[in-house]
């Protein structure tokens, strides 16, 4: 509340008129409020480290479908020699 008055006080002061300030205003506390609800909500939280969780498992997937590939491709290539 202390951040609204303030910069209502500071706008004010360099003659910004008033649809302007409120818009400003509104700006400030909806911005404020996105960042707040980003960093404290508990299932972003736990969104972030599932997908942390699948990012490791999918790496190591698609490492292991490689080794397998280069595998079966040198096991051809010793078949046919």
């Amino acid at each position: 509340m202390k951040i609204r008055l303030a910069m209502y006080k500071a706008l004010k002061a360099i003659n910004v008129p008033e649809q302007q300030i409120e818009a400003v205003i509104q700006a400030l506390d909806t911005d404020r409020h996105l960042s707040s609800a980003v960093k404290f909500d508990p299932d972003i939280a736990q969104f972030r480290a599932e997908l942390s969780r699948f990012e490791v498992s999918l790496v190591i997937d698609i490492g292991l479908m490689l080794f397998l590939m280069v595998a079966i491709l040198f096991a051809g290539i010793a078949f046919i020699h």
